[in-house]
């Protein structure tokens, strides 16, 4: 699935290492915060997955129904099911990063076909991240490394980013970026948990 989120990324320019872009420091840190958040739901997906699998909780017929899935690709309907999917989020983010198309280079898994059996309401929930604090440190964080972003209203009441910084970033050091962030948000993940038996950060 990690593989899946960097494809609606960089689509067709994955494999272009030396290859550069420009893109203004509020899109990279958009992409960063997303793919952080993105780390986050993974592990959190993940744990239940993992959980449900050692205490037998899917049922045959579920079971079945996901090994359907990682042996089809390319079936009718692909669109709809990867437009409703958290992995298509970051794809409008990345400023139009991505020109193998919208879900370009999806692969179906295990986790990826268990995940896209749950509800909307379900989905929305694994989605969100739990604690404020946990928010915050996102934000915080995506600030540090790129900075406050030079945002203003304008008298329409639209946003003018006219201001922001543009810098250039080879396709390869934002497939790391992206990485790391990942790797955060799964580490956030854990480390939320532990705090929270702790000092009971998380309300739901």
């Amino acid at each position: 699935m990690i593989q899946n989120h960097l494809s609606l990324i960089l689509g067709n320019r994955l494999g272009e290492s030396s290859a550069v872009a420009e893109i203004s420091k509020l899109r990279v840190g958009q992409v960063y915060a997303a793919s952080v958040m993105y780390g986050y739901f993974l592990k959190r997906v993940d744990q239940r997955f993992q959980l449900e699998k050692t205490m037998k909780v899917l049922l045959n017929h579920q079971q079945d129904a996901l090994e359907h899935d990682v042996k089809t690709s390319g079936t009718d309907g692909s669109y709809e099911a990867v437009e409703s999917h958290p992995e298509a989020a970051p794809s409008g983010w990345a400023g139009g990063i991505s020109p193998g198309g919208f879900g370009s280079g999806i692969k179906p898994s295990r986790l990826r076909s268990y995940v896209m059996g749950f509800d909307g309401e379900t989905l929305q929930s694994y989605a969100t991240i739990r604690s404020k604090e946990a928010v915050t440190l996102i934000e915080k964080h995506t600030e540090a490394l790129f900075g406050r972003p030079e945002i203003m209203i304008t008298p329409e009441g639209t946003t003018d980013t006219s201001k922001d910084e543009v810098v250039k970033i080879s396709f390869a050091g934002l497939k790391r970026l992206v990485l790391e962030a990942v790797t955060f948000g799964s580490f956030l993940w854990d480390a939320e948990g532990y705090v929270d038996s702790r000092y009971r950060l998380v309300m739901n």
